[in-house]
């Protein structure tokens, strides 16, 4: 005999004891029983150390503290500690008895639209990789309906009762995908994690997270699906690829999905290396915006004096006074602050917004509603954000936080509407970059490559 509850709370994933709602003496018994099993969170290995949880091994994130658990000196990991302490003498369980009978439920699936060629290219792909536990990359992009192109494949893997996980870099796009797949799956549980998430402790078949979240899994899912695979942090953090590895069954699909993957990436997709779809064309077939360059001189000398220059005052008034939405993209946190407040004096609803504004998410639901006219903002919206008819301009854009991938993806947020599927994009720079030409490149080329396939208007 053993506990359900245990067993559904645990099953696929592995937690420090201070997560556990359950008394140590069933804990105990459990793991007498071999139903639960336990291993340190912090090993020694060789001359270091190794993180169970995070994978990490750089003796730079060890420290040592007296700990009261033990009574000695113990080390712990720095690089995960925000998820919770993990040192020697912590355990991590896993659940190691029969699964969970989660009961048997038909999945429906409400979606009336209609795939585009190329995205239904995409979905068959998807489908396939999931099938036969395969990984796929899906190159599409922005705009091209993503989302919907995994439907299909995402049905299908909860249809065999099986556990599937959409994973994201930014809390951002967990929040923008969660109501959207709750409109399609409409009969499931569906978790979705981030930072703060109310759904921290549920168990569903279906889960949106961060890839943070995953360092909590543990031979959870049978269909793992990375969404912006190339986005900071994960593609800098080997500890979320860690993460993502662990959180997946051992027989599992994994699908990339992405507009921008890294060099080495697209050069593979090219010659065939690597299994992957490549689809250059959005949802309404016409062609992407392509970017254009205005050079705006010392653009920092002019906000230290409290203005803007000229050229890009008169393209946020023309598209003010004809009552489009504008994105302006600045390169730091510290210049969102001045340069609203400049344009406060056109219109005293404009505002900034960055990764550390308490306000974020009301004023990005603000942005979308048309209260606020104009949104001053880092790169934290360069992805995952669709707002009808908007304008985008970078200042600055030769600064080096703006990389062929980031200046893609901000590009990608004009023009994703059919009703207005052109918009108005403009890198405002103090010097051409090879990232801005390389970004423009990237662009024109997937234009031309949908037009030889005949997928344009």
């Amino acid at each position: 005999m053993y506990s359900a509850e245990l067993c559904a709370f645990l099953e696929g994933r592995r937690l420090l004891p201070g997560e556990l709602p359950f008394s140590e003496e069933l804990l105990r018994q459990h793991q007498r029983e071999g139903f639960l099993a336990a291993e340190s969170s912090v090993k020694r290995v060789n001359q270091g150390y190794h993180c169970t949880r995070c994978g990490n091994g750089d003796p730079l994130f060890f420290a040592r503290f007296s700990c009261s658990r033990c009574q000695t000196i113990c080390t712990y990991c720095r690089r995960c500690i925000t998820m919770g302490r993990t040192s020697e003498c912590t355990p991590l369980f896993y659940w190691k008895g029969p699964s969970a009978d989660r009961g048997g439920m038909q999945v429906k699936f409400v979606w009336k639209g209609v795939l585009s060629d190329g995205q239904r290219t995409a979905s068959e792909a998807v489908l396939h990789a999931i099938e036969h536990k395969e990984e796929c990359l899906i190159w599409a992009v922005c705009g091209a309906g993503k989302t919907e192109m995994l439907f299909a494949g995402i049905y299908a893997s909860l249809a065999k009762g099986e556990r599937v996980c959409i994973a994201t870099p930014r809390t951002d796009v967990v929040l923008e995908l969660e109501p959207r797949l709750r409109q399609v799956f409409t009969n499931i549980p569906i978790a979705a994690l981030y930072g703060g998430s109310s759904d921290r402790h549920t168990q569903a078949p279906l889960t949106i997270a961060t890839t943070h979240q995953l360092l909590r899994y543990f031979h959870a899912f049978d269909t793992v699906i990375i969404d912006e695979v190339d986005a900071f942090p994960y593609s800098a953090d080997a500890s979320l690829q860690y993460a993502v590895e662990n959180a997946k069954k051992a027989a599992a699909a994994i699908i990339y999905v992405t507009a921008t993957p890294n060099r080495r990436w697209k050069k593979e997709a090219r010659a065939g290396t690597r299994k992957a779809v490549i689809i250059p064309v959005r949802y309404h077939r016409h062609p992407l915006p392509i970017p254009s360059f205005s050079w705006c001189g010392n653009w920092k000398g002019k906000l230290k004096r409290h203005v803007l220059p000229k050229n890009i005052m008169h393209w946020i008034e023309k598209h003010a006074a004809a009552g489009r939405p504008i994105l302006l993209f600045v390169p730091h946190i510290r210049q969102v602050e001045p340069v609203a407040a400049i344009l406060k004096q056109l219109d005293n609803r404009i505002e900034g917004v960055h990764a550390e504004d308490p306000l974020r998410k009301e004023k990005i639901r603000l942005f979308r509603t048309g209260d606020i006219p104009l949104l001053v903002t880092t790169t934290i919206l360069e992805r995952g954000v669709t707002i009808t008819d908007v304008q985008v301009a970078v200042l600055g854009a030769e600064e080096n936080v703006f990389t062929e991938s980031a200046l893609v993806q901000i590009a990608g947020r004009a023009g994703r509407n059919a009703a207005y599927p052109k918009g108005d994009v403009i890198y405002f720079h103090y010097g051409k970059t090879e990232e801005m030409a390389a970004a423009r490149r990237h662009i024109e080329t997937m234009n031309k490559e949908a037009e030889r396939k005949g997928w344009l208007v």
